[in-house]
This record gives C-alpha cells, sequence and structure tokens, in this order.
C-alpha cells in the first residue's frame, strides 16, 4: 500500500525531524511503501529559517552563533534529503500532490490552530489529499486548550477515517468536536524508537530548550557541580552551561541523549528522549510546552519529573541522580504495544 505521512518534517527541530523518520519508518516496517509527503511553503521556510537563526528572539544571536546555527541547519538539511520523500507540492494548494492509498496525519501539532506558521492550513486536517483514506496518528493540537473547535474544523475532523492522538489535552478537544473519543497512541519516537550510538563523552548532564527560567538553570547548574558533571547545552545557547552545542544535528542530537548522565528539558521530546533511553529527568514547565510534557508524563506515570520553582531546591539535583523508576518503562512498553495495535489496524482499514 502507499502510505503518505503528512507531518511538520522540515521544521528545524531534533523532535520534529525524529517523529517524522520514526513514523515514516514504523509503516514500511509493516510492509508498506511510506513516504513523507513533501508539502513546500516560501512563506513557512522563511519564516522556519529565520527562527532557526535567531531562537532566543527577542535577544538577538551573536555573528558567531549565526554561523554556529548555519552548520546546524544544512546538517538539517542534509538530513531532509535522506529522508523517504513524496515528489514536492505546495502546502497551500495540494492538487499536486502525488495520489496515496491512505494518508497519515501526525504526529506533533499538526491540529494546533494558534501554531505560528502551520495554524489553520487545512491540509492538517485533511483537506484536499488525493487519497481515499486519511487518519491520524499521535496527532496534537499543542498548547491550544479551547473548549472546543469552529464547526468547519470540527467537520473535518468527523470526516476522517480513524483518528488518535497522543496527549489528553487533545483527546478532550477532539471528543466534544466530533462527539466520540479517540484513541490515545505513544508519540512516534516512543512508539519505534530511532537506535542512536551513545557520544563518547565525559559524563554530563544535557540540557534541552531555550528561555529555560533562571531558578531552573541554577538547580541543574549546581546538582551537576554536586556530582562533578558537565552541563551540555545542545540545539540553542544557555550561556549558564558549561558548553554550548549548537551546531548538533539530528544524529549528533541523539547520541548525546544515549550517553547523557542525565537530561534536563523543558521540552517534550526531549522528556521522550530521556525516557525511551532511561534517563535521570528532570523538566521544568514552559507556557507554550506545559500542556504537552504534563500530559506527557500523566500518561506515562512520570509525573515526578515534572519541577516548579516553588519546590524545594534540591529536588533537581534528586531527579538528575534518580533513574528512571521500572513503572514509567513498564508503562512506556504498554503503550507501545497498544500503540502500534492501533497502527495496524489504521493501515488495514480497521480502526
Amino acid at each position: 500500500m502507499r502510505v503518505g505521512v503528512l507531518t511538520f518534517h522540515r521544521c528545524i527541530n531534533y523532535g520534529s525531524y525524529w517523529q517524522a523518520r520514526c513514523l515514516v519508518q514504523a509503516i514500511a516496517a509493516r510492509g508498506h511503501h511510506a513516504v513523507l509527503l513533501d508539502h513546500q511553503s516560501r512563506d513557512v521556510t522563511s519564516r522556519e529559517w529565520r527562527y532557526a537563526f535567531q531562537p532566543l528572539t527577542p535577544d538577538r544571536s551573536s555573528r558567531a552563533d549565526v554561523a554556529r546555527y548555519g552548520r546546524k541547519l544544512r546538517k538539517f538539511i542534509a538530513a531532509f534529503d535522506a529522508l523517504p520523500l513524496s515528489a514536492p507540492f505546495d502546502l497551500d494548494d495540494p492538487a499536486a500532490m502525488p495520489p496515496v492509498d491512505l494518508a497519515v496525519i501526525g504526529s506533533d501539532e499538526v491540529l494546533n490552530l494558534s501554531h505560528p506558521w502551520y495554524g489553520g492550513k487545512p491540509i492538517f486536517w485533511g483537506e484536499g489529499l488525493a487519497a481515499p483514506r486519511a487518519v491520524t496518528y499521535a496527532a496534537s493540537f499543542g498548547n491550544y486548550a479551547a473548549p472546543f473547535v469552529e464547526p468547519q474544523w470540527s467537520a473535518r475532523l468527523r470526516d476522517l477515517d480513524a483518528i488518535s492522538v497522543r496527549d489528553d489535552n487533545s483527546r478532550g478537544i477532539v471528543a466534544a468536536a466530533t462527539g466520540r473519543a479517540p484513541a490515545m497512541v505513544l508519540d512516534p519516537v516512543l512508539l519505534n524508537p530511532p537506535h542512536a550510538e551513545p557520544a563518547d563523552e565525559a559524563p554530563y548532564v544535557l540540557v534541552y530548550g531555550h528561555h529555560i527560567p533562571e531558578w531552573f538553570a541554577g538547580r541543574v547548574r549546581q546538582a551537576a557541580r554536586d556530582r562533578g558533571l558537565r552541563t551540555i547545552s545542545v540545539g540553542y545557547r544557555n550561556d549558564w552551561a558549561d558548553e554550548q552545542r549548537l551546531e548538533a544535528g539530528p544524529q549528533e542530537f541523539a547520541a548525546l541523549m544515549a550517553g547523557a548522565s542525565a537530561v534536563a528539558t523543558t521540552y517534550f521530546h526531549g522528556c521522550c528522549f530521556a525516557l525511551l533511553n532511561g534517563k535521570p529527568l528532570a523538566c521544568a514547565p514552559s507556557d507554550y510546552r506545559w500542556t504537552k510534557v504534563r500530559d506527557l508524563t500523566a500518561l506515562l506515570g512520570a509525573e515526578r519529573r515534572l519541577t516548579f520553582e516553588d519546590r524545594d531546591p534540591g529536588e533537581v539535583g534528586a531527579l538528575l541522580a534518580e533513574p528512571i523508576p521500572d513503572s514509567v518503562l513498564a508503562r512506556i512498553a504498554d503503550l507501545r504495544a497498544q500503540s502500534a495495535a492501533w497502527l495496524d489496524a489504521a493501515l488495514a482499514g480497521r480502526a
């Protein structure tokens, strides 16, 4: 069967890249001809690349950092070009989209109507797809937390052949819009974990995120010092960290996650990679990502990994030294089996 995966596969973001790659590979491993539907938009690319060079907006990147972010961007482009891609077509006019037997929409924030450049694009709701069937896998509304969506969006959801989501916020919105609760499945990174050889480094705490709150940064730095560990910031500048790996590509990111002694993050996929590698984890909330990390940790029974400013400052150090309990790893394994079964059913037209 020809299967097209429709997602944010060209974002300069480690999680976006890996969720796209892991999902298309999971489908191909089931014997199908799977490709990423290569939607293109000059406007989206321009906005994505501007953000890639200036991720700490409103603060401006230095000229030296711009050069390093440029090396990171080139690594992402090379990684994109190595993915199984369809012929390109216009994001806003998908008439030239190559036909497929099934379109799988997701993962990522494909349903987030407030996404800064993909929000409200009808294609991610099944509009105009050259496919007789369309389903979502682990789709998310991200930080969009309105209790309802407007009628035209509800109608598009009801027209989909099957819906699965990756978080409770999205499940509630879909249920309210369609009158039926969607399936809950794991993000593709947890469903079909990527293999990466651990980075050959002296022991370190990996820091992933930007605009990290000062209170969290101070506690992570102190925890690392107490254990004689370096702090490495991957992908974004955090001046308080010992090292900046701004130019790391997707594979280097995965290797750094696999080799870390512990992970400190504000990101959803920072949590995913830490958990699948069994790494001690501390996650601080952020306005944009709070809904996602809250629902992920609740789903996996890993709520303890969230920390807040009003907690005992020593909690971060404890979390970064505490292994992931077997109960969380067992929960991931159970949900992986359930998610795989749902994907098999969706591919067979039985979901």
